[in-house]
Formats: structure tokens, sequence, C-alpha cells
């Protein structure tokens, strides 16, 4: 298993150091004041974004996870040291939830962004802190606070610009190698895209946009049948979503599908921008269709294996990304 967008997190911070009692004692000061110092802070648990990752599948390895104690104040006002925390870098598009009650922790999207999903404890005052005019020689501190304790989920929606939709066999994978760099798995059965590809494709004039190839959804898919549900989360953060339809099949009837399924996941994927690609126009003659689908999103007619206008769904997909970016 060489990808994972999902892991399950027990995680336990650093508990905060304790305050010390001390007091003030030397060969002319016999009865010198309080001087303990503050316990240190306990470890934070943290996740970082790293823009060279792109899975999970480290964390899937981890599932326990406890930070280091802050150490002891000591006399003389020494605060004791914090507990180094623990950082886990992750793939930019991570989301963070609390296991049990789904309740979002927060996401992290850009390179070097670091986010606390399960904070340390404050260390406690020594009996320095405690001292007043009243009370001279506090024989008391604090204890350090306990560190958060949490069970999380996390999960991994890639970061794309366009993102494939279509049945198994549809083309997708054929589509996303002869456009970019990217070389998914690709054969003659449905299924064959087990997990998400992303690739980088190149225009003229230095404009690129990144492309990710999600694996084939089929009808019922938002029930859990197939493997389409597993991924649909991927779509969520794609500015375009560019529908592959085979040529050889009933184009209108299957985008109606594919465009359904996103309806009963989240209705708000209707939102974004659509573009269909009709793949696979070398098996019918001519290269044209007779009965062209009506419908009122741009419709490309192309041929992974032949190139048959790929040039023209690059240019009709930049000029779909920069106008939504610009709505934006």
């Amino acid at each position: 298993m060489r990808f994972a967008d999902y892991a399950k997190l027990y995680l336990k911070a650093g508990n905060g150091g304790a305050g010390s009692v001390s007091f003030r004692r030397e060969k002319y000061v016999p009865k010198g004041g309080p001087d303990g110092g503050d316990g240190g802070k306990g470890a934070d648990i943290v996740l970082r974004g790293n823009p060279h990752m792109n899975t999970l599948l480290d964390l899937r390895y981890k599932k326990f996870i406890n930070a280091d104690n802050g150490k002891n104040g000591t006399g003389s006002n020494k605060t004791g040291s914090d507990g180094e925390d623990v950082v886990l870098n992750v793939p930019l598009g991570t989301v963070v939830y609390e296991s049990e009650s789904r309740r979002l922790i927060g996401e992290v999207t850009e390179e070097g962004q670091n986010l606390i999903i399960a904070k340390g404890g404050i260390g406690g005052k020594g009996n320095t802190f405690f001292k007043t005019s009243t009370l001279q020689t506090p024989k008391f501190a604090q204890p350090g606070e306990e560190g958060e304790e949490i069970v999380v989920e996390i999960e991994l929606k890639l970061i794309a610009d366009i993102g494939l939709v279509g049945f198994p066999n549809a083309g997708k994978s054929t589509l996303l190698s002869s456009i970019s760099a990217a070389r998914p798995k690709i054969a003659d059965y449905p299924f064959t895209t087990l997990e998400p590809n992303l690739g980088v494709v190149q225009l003229p004039d230095y404009r690129s946009f990144v492309v990710a190839d999600i694996p084939g959804i089929i009808e019922e898919a938002h029930k859990g049948k197939g493997l389409g549900i597993q991924f649909l989360r991927h779509i969520e953060r794609n500015s375009i979503l560019l529908f592959v339809v085979s040529a050889d099949t009933d184009i209108e009837k299957e985008y109606d599908i594919l465009l359904n399924e996103l309806k009963e996941y989240r209705s708000d994927l209707l939102q974004k921008t659509r573009v269909l690609a009709i793949t696979k126009m070398d098996l019918i003659p001519g290269f044209e269709l007779e009965n062209k689908p009506e419908l009122d999103i741009p419709i490309v007619e192309i041929s992974s294996a032949t190139g048959h206008n790929l040039d023209g769904l690059k240019e009709i997909l930049w000029t779909a990304l920069t106008s939504n970016n610009y709505q934006d």
C-alpha cells in the first residue's frame, strides 16, 4: 500500500511540569525568601504542511503518540525546560477532526503551516509567584496542567486545479498520462485506478495546472458501493470538475448519473465549474458524433490514443480555471 488518505491517531500531549517549593538559603542569608521556579510547558503535537508529500501512509503506523512532559521547576527561580513538540509532516490538504464528535480541529493548506492538534499542559507556578506582602513564605506551588488527550481522524483531500470525474474504464488515466507527465496504471478493465494520481499539465507561455485522476465512480457510490466513495472527498478541493465519458456509451445518461452521485454526496459540489470531455473519439467513424449531447457546459471531443483535440481541451480548461479564479 503506497497511498493512504485516512489515519486515526490516539494522542496524549505532554503534561506541564510542577512548580517548585524552594527557599533561598545561603551562608549569610539563613532566612531568604521563596525562590521556587515554574514548571516547563508540556509538548504539543503538531501537524506541519509539507508540499513534497502526497500520502498519510506514515501516520498509519503511528497509532499512539505520547509527547514529552515539561520538567519541574527548581530552586533559584529556575524554570523547568519545556517538552519538545512532536511535529508530524503531512501533505497540503490535510484535514483533522475530533473522532467522536467529528468536530473540525483545522486543516493544513500551506507549506510550513503548523496546526496544533493536541495542546501540552501549562507548567505550574513555583512558590515565588505566590509571595505577597502578607504571605512572605508560601510553602506551596502549583502542579502542572494535564496535556490534552484526544482521538483524532486525519483525512487528506488532494489539492488540484482540475478533478477528473468518470466511471471506471472511461479513459481518465489514459487522458492524464496523455496531457501530463503522470504515469498511472492503465489497463482495459474497471477499477484500474485504486488511488488518486496527480499530474501537472504544461501549456505554452509558462502556464500550468494540476489535474487529479480520481478512482472511478459507479452508480450509488454515495451509498458506499464500489471504490468511488472512498475518494469523493478529493473532489471537494478541485476548482474545476472535468467529467470524462466514453464516446461509445450513452453520454448524457452517464453524465447525469455522475452528476447525481456528486449531488447525493455533497450538493454544493454542483456549484463548481464543469467541463465534459468525450473520450475515445477514435472509436467513432470520422471522429464525429451523430447525436451530440445538449448540455449547458463546455463539451470537448477528444482521443487520448491519437492526441485528437487534446491541446484544445487544455486551453478550455485553462480558460475555465482562470475565469473561475477571477470570479473567486
